[in-house]
């Protein structure tokens, strides 16, 4: 019981695996049927669970981070590489696996959340605010067209864990 306790405050202290509050994006939130995900309105998503703001932030959905369990490493592009819709563009690793990032749009990298280099586990705790990935220059803006909103994901998310 001990190490238990010890284990639960060493992962608080960390950052890892908290599950905080969204703070203030502009955007509510809108509530899983599973009770602990967020996807969050005005955001479009990808099936392979990635986001992408109008303005080409890109991370990995709160769905995603819960499944990965706690990342430990993220692999991201350099600035200026190109990103092409549905090619991976990176990797997550996690104690459970390592994971491919698919593009949800095309565009240029025009920066990178370098905070992740030295806090991976910024994934899990805010993926929707610290724990974005790449800033893109969209290449072209009809291909969010093509990306669901947050009831179409929603559904997916409950569509496909159902399945599982």
């Amino acid at each position: 019981m001990a190490l238990r306790v010890l284990a639960s405050q060493t992962a608080t202290s960390l950052g890892i695996g908290c599950r905080r509050p969204l703070r203030s994006l502009g955007f509510p939130a809108v509530p899983f049927s599973r009770g602990f995900s967020e996807v969050i309105e005005g955001l479009k998503y990808a099936d392979s669970h990635e986001w992408v703001k109008s303005d080409g932030t890109v991370g990995i959905t709160h769905h995603a981070q819960d499944h990965l369990g706690d990342v430990v490493f993220v692999d991201l592009p350099e600035v200026g590489a190109a990103v092409s819709k549905g090619s991976s563009f990176g990797a997550v690793e996690s104690v459970k696996a390592t994971s491919d990032i698919i593009a949800p749009v095309s565009g240029e990298v025009v920066e990178t959340n370098t905070k992740l280099t030295e806090t991976p586990a910024l994934i899990n705790g805010s993926p929707y605010e610290e724990g974005w990935l790449i800033k893109v220059r969209i290449q072209d803006p009809s291909e969010m067209d093509t990306l669901m909103n947050a009831e179409k994901y929603k559904h997916f998310c409950e569509e496909e864990d159902a399945s599982h």
